[in-house]
């Protein structure tokens, strides 16, 4: 039988070449050509088959139940959709040194009491592995940890594993591939490698990815394809708290954040928001407005902070943290068109507290509040909550999870929540727990909280 050989793929037009090029002959394109095995055809068959049918109708199809494994985390299996899939690909990314290593270890410690786990270790020693462990207080002494780097000699020890670790996918390699590890081809054919096992022997792998300076996943995005479901690891190095965030999850909300706080004792779920999202000197300085924001299947109160000021350049600056800029330069001009709101000579800065991302629509209100109160200089009572979707000619629009959203005011202690008219119905009967204001333009929400003439 004939050896499979390796060719250079471009990954931007499919241009292929013996052997790698910097620049791709046919598009011309810089560092696009991906090593990617090339098996020969297997040789004709002479003899005629009869083809077994095998499709079948949808509702022939019987409704297979996941078994979900807890993972001694609480946020971590919200996230996940209630807790780990037997059999799943789970890719967790972020940058170094954000706590990634240091999650995982904590899962498969806790998982290693009643299931056979493995820590494949492809960038610390097994000693090192074992240092974290007793930093952290673990109980891992049934946990398995293997040093190599070489995704061939993994499958020999996974003989009873349920559970087995990657740390880092970037950091293993094919003998099959002759490029570097790390390389676009040597990613794929590892990860592609890892989904056949996970798959055939229901083992379920977590992944450990790392991200680059622009913050996607290093290497290339074809990772994200082939796993199950894609997390990613965010905070700041210098601060306590992390947010983990589904981008893709086969089974379950991709909408879901999961809040964590790094401790000396190892990463701790957090319960409790209202120390992260909401500041505690809010209401005594214009700028600020609070919004109970749908995350998955949660809803938490958030505090968007804005700051207005004066423009020293012809071009005036828009900055916006957590919320996206197409949307806050929409909202200005609503504010300037329909509420008269001169913000075309100030600089203007958002941001979401907690290091949060709003993209659902309704945040708008809360964040048109914000900055009408940096413009007037006049602040938002600490005790008010916003929320609603605004459209262009200044109206706002009715929203979802409307009971939900005034439940987790009332729940927070909010005296007052401004919301749009069409969903008042939802909340009569929260009337005599919390003030509800109903809005129908933006206008008259400026004039409810800052009793303009406009």
């Amino acid at each position: 039988m004939a050896k499979a050989t390796t060719e250079f793929i471009c990954t931007d037009c499919g241009a292929s070449s013996p052997r790698w090029l910097g620049k791709c002959p046919s598009c011309g394109k810089f560092n696009t050509m991906a090593e990617e095995i090339i098996k020969p055809a297997a040789p004709a068959k002479q003899v005629k088959t009869t083809h077994i049918r095998q499709a079948k109708p949808l509702s022939e199809i019987t409704y297979e139940r996941y078994n979900r494994t807890p993972s001694g985390i609480s946020e971590f299996d919200n996230v996940l959709g209630g807790g780990i899939v037997a059999g799943s690909l789970v890719l967790l990314g972020g940058d170094p040194g954000i706590g990634k290593s240091t999650l995982l270890t904590q899962i498969a410690a806790h998982l290693s009491e009643t299931k056979k786990v493995l820590y494949f270790a492809a960038e610390e020693s097994c000693s090192q592995v074992k240092m974290r462990a007793e930093r952290l207080n673990l109980k891992s002494e049934k946990m398995l940890i293997i040093n190599e780097t070489c995704i061939d000699n993994l499958e020999s020890e996974l003989d009873g594993v349920e559970f087995c670790v990657i740390d880092s996918i970037q950091a293993v390699y094919t003998d099959d591939l002759s490029s570097s590890s790390g390389s676009v081809g040597q990613v794929r054919e590892c990860a592609s490698r890892l989904m056949r096992i996970a798959k055939g022997r229901g083992i379920t792998f977590f992944i450990i990815g790392h991200v680059t300076k622009e913050g996607a996943l290093a290497g290339p995005k074809v990772l994200e394809h082939i796993m199950d479901t894609v997390l990613y690891f965010e905070g700041e190095n210098q601060e306590n708290f992390r947010i983990l965030r589904a981008v893709k999850n086969r089974f379950g909300n991709v909408a879901e954040v999961g809040v964590f706080e790094m401790t000396g004792e190892g990463i701790i779920a957090v319960t409790d928001y209202s120390g992260i999202f909401l500041s505690e000197s809010r209401g005594e300085e214009a700028g600020s407005a609070v919004t109970p924001a749908q995350t998955g299947a949660r809803c938490m109160n958030v505090e968007i902070q804005t700051l207005v000021s004066k423009t020293s350049f012809g071009l005036p600056r828009r900055m916006p943290l957590g919320v996206d800029y197409n949307k806050l330069v929409l909202l200005l001009a609503v504010l300037e068109k329909r509420c008269g709101l001169n913000m075309s000579g100030f600089d203007v800065y958002v941001n979401a507290m907690g290091g949060i991302k709003l993209n659902e629509p309704s945040c708008d209100l809360a964040l048109c509040a914000a900055l009408a109160s940096a413009y007037y200089g006049v602040p938002v009572d600490k005790y008010t909550a916003v929320f609603g979707e605004v459209g262009l000619t200044g109206e706002v629009r009715a929203v979802s999870y409307c009971e939900k959203r005034v439940a987790e005011c009332v729940k927070m202690g909010f005296k007052r929540v401004l919301l749009p008219a069409k969903n008042m119905k939802s909340v009569t009967k929260y009337a005599d727990k919390i003030s509800v204001v109903p809005i129908l333009y933006v206008n008259t929400m400026i004039k409810t909280l800052f009793k303009t003439e406009k």
